[in-house]
């Protein structure tokens, strides 16, 4: 049986999806996660302890755990962060992956940033600060309309759009509020420590799914991003694929991935990355059709997303996208997997508002939608709800699929609808 060594926060919601693929393949999936090395397999998963934020000590604690158990075939990791760390112990272990630098610079915005300027991609205008800094001395020099963001953080928390000097002062504020937050705290990474300033790019946007193979990339699928996403916050609702982009368009949109990714120095493994595609000719600075590639992370689509895509090969079986990064991981070809024929979709269901959460009523009438595949609900009952800039996660998700992405698409938003989410406002405590 061979082994995959798979790296991912206890939290991941992708850890099963992976662990039931593994099952369908007869692969033995070994988990590297964060969790307390003094405790006794607390997750009853038999992972290996690691700690993100201590490289060297993790690597040596996951090389020592893989020479016990007689090594592995292949390495993959879900999440930024432990990507990094899965990019040192497949070089350790002399395993394709990609280049710990390159995974790093792929979760640093402002690395990124650089990275693709250098390449003679189109980029924003950018810049970084200190959280120290002055806020009014900034926002007097701030390129409005401009977006203000953190350097490491994913799923689009704590970015925000200001217009002008008043707001910027606001949102700066607002990041430092939450990148000194407990949880990103114990990260214990001095990214969190600046902020990163970039001119708004108006325009649509589209997420790609990809794979890499030795530096040469197989785009996936594209997703379209119907709602606009303009700011001030920009929350992530609804995926759907194929793209109802023009040819040309998509085409160009996987050409600049493809030379992101090489910029990064990505050459090995899952890729997922962010774009927006400018549309209006009296944009100032932006051209109509340009492609600005925003983020190319060097793993998969996180969250239960993945569920939205499905893949043919051959023989004409199908399987998840788990399935397929498995595949590759062990050395299997999978250039000959293509996404299936028909249009998908997934809602990430949003927080509306902050508070207690205690239940939702309508999942049955949602479910009666036509194309509706799946509703579930993540959210637990009575837990606390952050919605952005300041939160990390979403209510729970609704899957679609049917004969065109205009089709999927009502259908997501029909089911949405019908659902009716209680939420308490959360009662203050007074010290």
């Amino acid at each position: 049986m061979k082994r995959v060594l798979l790296f991912a926060t206890t939290t991941g919601y992708q850890i099963r999806s992976f662990g039931e693929a593994a099952e369908k393949l007869g692969v033995h999936v070994v988990f590297a996660s964060d969790r307390c090395d003094r405790l006794e397999d607390p997750w009853w998963d038999h992972a290996i302890p690691v700690r993100f934020h201590e490289e060297a000590r993790s690597v040596e604690a996951v090389l020592d755990a893989v020479g016990a158990f007689g090594g592995v075939d292949g390495v993959l990791a879900v999440g930024d962060r432990p990507a990094i760390l899965a990019a040192h112990v497949a070089r350790a272990l002399g395993l394709p992956g990609n280049p710990p630098e390159a995974a790093r610079a792929s979760r640093n915005k402002l690395e990124s940033r650089a990275a693709f300027s250098a390449a003679g991609l189109p980029t924003p205008s950018f810049a970084s600060v200190s959280l120290d800094d002055e806020p009014q001395r900034l926002a007097a020099a701030a390129p409005y309309p401009c977006v203000l963001k953190p350097l490491a953080l994913s799923g689009s928390r704590g970015v925000m759009r200001v217009d002008d000097p008043g707001a910027f002062v606001a949102a700066f504020h607002r990041l430092r509020r939450i990148l000194q937050s407990t949880d990103v705290r114990l990260e214990r990474d001095a990214v969190h420590t600046l902020a990163l300033i970039e001119s708004f790019v108006p325009g649509q946007e589209f997420a790609v799914e990809g794979l890499l193979h030795d530096g040469v990339f197989q785009p996936l699928a594209i997703f379209d991003k119907p709602d606009p996403l303009d700011g001030p916050f920009f929350e992530e609702t609804i995926y759907v694929t194929p793209s109802r982009a023009p040819r040309d368009i998509r085409q160009r949109i996987v050409d600049a991935v493809a030379r992101a990714a090489a910029a990064l120095g990505l050459c090995h493994g899952p890729i997922h990355a962010e774009c927006r595609v400018t549309a209006s000719s009296g944009a100032r600075l932006h051209g109509p059709g340009e492609v600005y590639v925003l983020e190319v992370a060097g793993r998969p689509i996180g969250g239960l997303c993945s569920r939205a895509l499905r893949f043919s090969g051959p023989t004409g079986a199908t399987m998840s996208l788990e399935e397929l990064l498995l595949r590759h991981a062990v050395g299997e070809s999978v250039s000959a997997f293509v996404r299936e024929a028909d249009a998908t979709g997934v809602m990430m269901i949003p927080i509306p508002q902050r508070g207690v959460y205690r239940g939702v009523h309508g999942v049955e009438e949602a479910q009666r939608v036509g194309g509706i595949t799946e509703i579930r609900i993540t959210a637990k009952p009575d837990a606390q709800l952050v919605p952005l800039p300041e939160g990390r996660s979403y209510l729970g998700f609704i899957f679609a699929r049917g004969e065109s992405p205009d089709t999927v698409e009502r259908a997501l938003r029909q089911a949405h609808a019908r659902l009716s989410f209680a939420i308490e406002k959360a009662i203050p405590v007074v010290g």
